[in-house]
């Protein structure tokens, strides 16, 4: 006989489930119009125009009870049951999820902006937190007792169409650093729903082998929700519900050459290749799946499951209405959508392998009732991909399943994959999926630009290099290697500094100050005046630069001054000889001498003494060379001679001589104490011009003398 509670979950136990759609392939570049399922940002700044989808499915089983090798499952006489390997705990675990998406297609609406269409068919169910002891005791046909304790499973199957609207635009757009925001808004429609809840339900199966003794104890509440009984759990009464949902996603790009994939468009700007990836590492955040579908006319139940019954009971009447006692009842049935968080990395390796890491984070709790969730998982991805082919071998940790590997290839129109294929042929998996699709891809075109300057190459000189269009895509050179470019190079073909325009500086005036440093660049000046001729305020024709009294006229030999007469004689300073005593013109400004002066420098002459027979001055004379020396000076335009004489006696020749050496012994006097040497000369006349007779001894002492005379 069977006990209908563990039938159903005995059903639901090799179901297909869904964690995530189209494992590895959404990551592409060139998923297009699929990205919006983990992203809606994704459309804007892809590499299409336009993608239509036709149609394409993704399914995927995981569970942690199951495990079996994917060739076996072919064999014509394998049996899951018998053949199957089992892994009971006492929480096991099934998902089952089909999605569809059906016609569909995105476009651009502008440069910063896109929008998709979409329909979508979903399907999931799940069995959660259930025995996989009471399991793995129960079969089809149950033929011995059996013993089932505190069980809290649920149960729930869903069923739904999407039709959903998404739009995307650039959110910033700063060179390195680019974000992009997407939202998606869906209206539901429910297909059918149900679920049932258990709540510390407990079983025991008394078997006879006669169904009318055969019994079945139960005790425990259940919750039930558009069902009438377990074995109609695969096909609900029939209802239909409605809701909205919605889809939220941004993502980063860091593109630290993005200057590489710019180029000039028709009106100057700067733009973007648009078939090309620009980024090293493009991150995302999502959140998808916010919403609900309420059925208005479902129905949900609660039962006390204390009771017992026989096989024939019920076979005759197996609804719940007639084996338990119902608690509650109420209308209307809300199904939350699978709410979950998607976080995703990808990392452009170079020009044409990627490596990608996705996780995926359920908000819903497997406990709620009537609650549709996916497992959490993570996955690294590594994947080929240019605009018509594309290879990826996504590696994934599934929450029930765990390690899991597989591959997936995209071809123009058609891609096929798994996420698990690999796994299962290579060893038992306890998980299985599949995804395929057919579209009609519009790539951007790529512009044939080699250099990418902005300049078709049929149209561009220098293709190979980048360049400006007003030079017919040439670099612009620089002809006088000054380093400015001959664009923008006023004097292309002469050496020139960058502050002047690349021109040579000129010298318009010739005075050597260049024009850029001259203050009267068209006037010869000197470079001290920085380039301006020196002026003659007082226009004595001495330059100002040269004039020591610039405000008074002067002389040019007086470096611009005017003459000056200190002492007021009426000869000026500079004929004055005298310029600070009063004197005569005829004498140059100096006063003349008189003979009582004369007569005074005498009398001090003769008396100076010298040594016998020696021209050395006695100290005692030294008074009176003095004061002949303050005459002299007081008499600065005077010249003077000193004669020396001596007596007739002895050698006429010494005598000569020693006239002369005391005449100079003198003037040598004069001039240590400051009387200049051109005003004196000396000579020694010895005996002659006596002044008194030499018979007596009078006159012999007064013909030894020196006499000073001025000099006319």
């Amino acid at each position: 006989m069977k006990n209908k509670i563990l039938i159903a979950i005995t059903f639901l136990s090799v179901c297909y489930a869904n964690a995530q759609s189209y494992f590895g392939y959404l990551n592409d570049n060139y998923s297009g119009v699929h990205s919006v399922i983990n992203n809606p940002a994704n459309i804007v700044d892809s590499r299409f125009r336009s993608d239509i989808n036709i149609a394409s499915v993704s399914g995927l089983l995981t569970n942690d009870y199951y495990g079996a090798k994917f060739g076996d499952l072919f064999k014509s006489d394998y049996d899951f049951e018998r053949d199957g390997k089992q892994y009971p705990t006492d929480s096991n675990n099934f998902l089952i999820n089909v999605d569809v998406l059906g016609p569909s297609f995105m476009f651009n609406l502008n440069k910063t902006s896109s929008l998709a269409l979409f329909t979508r068919a979903r399907s999931i169910t799940h069995l959660s937190n259930i025995s996989g002891q009471a399991l793995n005791d129960i079969q089809e046909d149950i033929n011995e007792n059996y013993h089932v304790s505190n069980q809290n499973f649920s149960i729930a199957a869903n069923a739904w169409a999407e039709f959903g609207v998404s739009y995307a635009r650039i959110l910033m757009d700063k060179g390195q650093h680019f974000l992009k925001g997407g939202l998606s808004a869906k209206y539901l429609y429910g297909g059918f729903t149900g679920y049932a809840k258990a709540n510390n339900i407990n079983i025991d199966y008394n078997y006879t082998g006669d169904p009318n003794t055969s019994t079945t104890s139960s005790s425990g509440y259940l919750e039930s929700g558009n069902i009438t009984s377990l074995d109609d759990f695969d096909d609900p009464t029939e209802n239909t519900g409605s809701g909205f949902g919605a889809d939220l996603g941004f993502t980063y790009e860091f593109r630290p050459d993005y200057s590489n994939y710019q180029y000039t468009n028709k009106e100057g700007g700067k733009s973007y290749h648009k078939d090309q990836n620009k980024y090293k590492l493009k991150l995302g955040v999502s959140i998808t799946d916010i919403g609900s579908i309420k059925y208005k006319d479902a129905i949900i139940n609660t039962y006390n499951v204390n009771t017992s019954y026989t096989d024939a009971e019920y076979d005759a009447d197996p609804s719940f209405d007639n084996l338990y006692t119902k608690l509650s009842e109420t209308k209307s049935v809300k199904f939350k959508l699978p709410t979950a968080v998607h976080l995703n990395a990808d990392w452009r390796m170079n020009k044409r392998f990627y490596l990608n890491l996705n996780t995926d984070f359920s908000v819903v709790a497997a406990e709620d009732k009537n609650s549709s969730y996916i497992n959490n998982n993570v996955s690294l991805t590594p994947r080929y991909e240019v605009k018509w082919l594309g290879l990826y071998v996504p590696i994934s940790y599934l929450e029930y399943s765990g390690l899991q590997a597989g591959f997936g290839f995209r071809a123009g129109p058609l891609f096929v994959g798994s996420g698990s294929i690999v796994s299962a042929m290579l060893s038992e998996t306890q998980a299985l999926d599949v995804h395929l699709g057919l579209k009609i891809p519009i790539y951007h075109s790529k512009i044939k630009d080699i250099d990418f300057d902005g300049i078709n190459d049929t149209d561009d000189n220098c293709p190979d290099v980048a360049g400006p269009v007003e030079n017919k895509g040439c670099p612009w050179g620089d002809e006088d290697n000054d380093g400015l470019t001959d664009n923008l190079d006023k004097c292309p073909k002469e050496f020139g500094p960058t502050e002047n325009n690349g021109c040579p500086w000129t010298d318009k005036d010739g005075d050597t100050v260049l024009d850029k440093d001259d203050t009267c660049p068209d006037v010869v000046g000197a470079v001290e005046n920085k380039g301006c001729p020196w002026g003659d305020e007082d226009k004595d024709g001495v330059t100002d630069n040269l004039d020591n009294c610039p405000t008074l006229f002067g002389e040019k030999d007086n470096n611009g001054c005017p003459y000056t007469d200190k002492d007021g004689d009426k000869v000026l300073d500079k004929d004055d000889k005298c310029p600070d005593v009063v004197g005569t013109i005829e004498n140059y400004g100096c006063p003349v001498i008189d003979t009582k002066v004369i007569k005074k420098l005498n009398d001090y002459s003769k008396s100076v003494l010298f040594d016998s027979g020696k021209a050395t001055v006695k100290a005692d004379s030294y008074a009176n060379l003095d004061s002949m020396v303050a005459i002299m000076k007081e008499y600065e335009a005077t010249n003077f001679s000193i004669e020396g004489y001596t007596d007739n006696v002895g050698n006429p020749e010494k005598n000569l001589e020693l006239s002369a050496e005391r005449a100079l012994a003198i003037k040598t006097y004069l001039i240590s104490k400051g009387i200049s040497e051109n005003r004196l000369s000396s000579q020694g006349f010895g005996a002659a011009k006596p002044i008194a007779s030499n018979k007596t001894t009078a006159g012999k002492s007064a013909n030894r003398r020196v006499e000073i005379k001025v000099v006319q």
